[in-house]
C-alpha cells in the first residue's frame, strides 16, 4: 500500500500503533529501541492481505479462485493457438493468431493488474488520532467528563445537495469517506469500494476498478473471439471430409477442440453479461455496492439522485476510466 501524497522519510515510516507485542522487554533503555530498524508498512499491516516481491504486490489471502482464473484463461488459449490457429492461419488468414495473440496479452496484462494492485486502502487511524475523534465527539455532544463515549456510527455531509451518511469503522478508528466500505474478507476499508472479487484475488476499488473493467471487457472480446473461430474451424474441416471421418482423422485434436468450444460457449454468456453490467454502472457513476444496496434508486423518491454522476454519460465513462490514480 503506497503512502498518501508522502515522498523520502515517509516511505520508511512504521505503523507502531499497529503492533501487538513488544519486540523488546520493559527493562530495555529507550535508546536501544530507537536503534532498532524501522520496519516498512507492508510488514506491520494489519489487514489480511499477503505481499509478495518487498511489498509491491498485494492480494487478498484466498487466492485459489484467481489460480483457476489464470489456469482457464491459460489452457483455453493454449488450446486454440496450438490445435486451431495453424489450421486457420493456412486456410483464412495468418492476422487470426495475430488479433488473438494480441487479445490475450492485454488480458493477462489487466488481470495482473487488477490483482496485484492497491485497490485504495485507507489506512487505519493511530491511537492518538482515534483518542483525538473521540474528544472532539465529547465536546460535539457536549460531554465534559472523562469517560470514554463510543462515537456514533453516521455523520452526515452533503455532496452535490445530496445528504450522504459516513458510516464510522471501529475496526479502523476512522469515519469511512463517502463511497469507502469495509471488506470483511481483507479487513480493509477500502476507497470507492465496488466489490471483492475472487476471481481476480483482491478488492476492487478506486485504485484499480479501471483495470478489473478492462480486462473483463477484453476477455469478453477474447471468449467470443476464440469461440468464433474455434466453431469456424469445425466447420471449415467438416465441409472437406465431413465431421465423423474428420473425428476419426484426428481422433487427439478434435475432442480438445470441442471440448474447448464447449468451455468457450459457457463463459461467454456469463463474461459478456458482466462487462455489461460493469458498463452501465460506468455509464451512470455508481458501484457494485451502490447498486446492489439501491443507494441511488428512483424507487426511494425522487430527490434520491446520484450525487456522483456528472449527468452525461460520456463524462461518467471518462471520470472513471480517464481520470488520474489517486496516490
Amino acid at each position: 500500500m503506497t503512502p498518501g501524497g508522502g515522498s523520502g522519510p515517509m516511505k520508511d515510516c512504521e505503523y507502531s500503533q499497529i503492533s501487538t507485542h513488544s519486540s523488546s522487554s520493559p527493562m530495555e533503555s529507550p535508546h536501544k529501541k530507537k536503534k532498532s530498524a524501522p520496519k516498512r508498512k507492508w510488514e506491520v499491516f494489519p489487514g489480511r492481505n499477503k505481499f509478495f516481491c518487498n511489498g509491491r504486490i498485494m492480494m487478498a489471502r484466498q487466492t485459489g479462485v484467481f489460480y483457476l482464473t489464470l489456469v482457464l484463461i491459460l489452457v483455453t488459449s493454449g488450446l486454440f493457438f496450438a490445435f486451431d490457429c495453424p489450421y486457420l492461419s493456412e486456410k483464412i488468414t495468418p492476422a487470426i493468431p495475430a488479433v488473438g495473440g494480441i487479445l490475450f496479452f492485454f488480458v493477462m496484462g489487466t488481470l495482473l493488474r487488477t490483482s496485484f494492485s492497491d485497490p485504495g486502502v485507507l489506512p487505519r487511524a493511530t491511537p492518538d488520532e482515534a483518542a483525538d475523534l473521540e474528544r472532539q465527539i465529547d465536546i460535539a455532544n457536549g460531554s465534559s467528563s472523562g469517560g470514554y463515549r463510543p462515537p456514533p456510527r453516521t455523520k452526515e455531509v452533503i455532496i452535490n445537495g445530496q445528504t450522504v451518511k459516513l458510516k464510522y469503522c471501529f475496526t479502523c478508528k476512522i469515519f469511512r469517506p463517502p463511497r469507502a466500505s469495509h471488506c470483511s474478507l481483507c479487513d480493509n476499508c477500502v476507497e470507492r469500494f465496488d466489490h471483492h472479487c475472487p476471481w481476480v484475488g483482491n478488492c476492487v476499488g478506486k485504485r484499480n476498478y479501471r483495470f478489473f473493467y478492462m480486462f473483463i471487457l477484453s476477455l469478453s472480446f477474447l471468449t467470443v473471439f476464440i469461440f468464433a473461430f474455434v466453431i469456424t474451424h469445425v466447420i471449415l474441416r467438416s465441409q472437406q471430409t465431413g465431421f465423423l471421418n474428420a473425428l476419426k482423422d484426428s481422433p487427439a485434436r478434435y475432442p480438445l477442440t470441442e471440448r474447448n468450444s464447449v468451455v468457450c460457449f459457457f463463459s461467454v454468456w456469463s463474461i459478456v453479461g458482466l462487462s455489461g453490467f460493469h458498463t452501465y454502472l460506468i455509464s451512470s457513476n455508481q458501484t457494485t455496492n451502490e447498486d446492489i444496496k439501491g443507494s441511488w434508486s428512483n424507487k426511494r423518491g425522487k430527490e434520491n439522485y446520484n450525487p456522483y454522476s456528472y449527468g452525461n454519460i460520456f463524462t461518467n465513462c471518462c471520470a472513471a476510466l480517464c481520470g488520474p490514480l489517486s496516490p
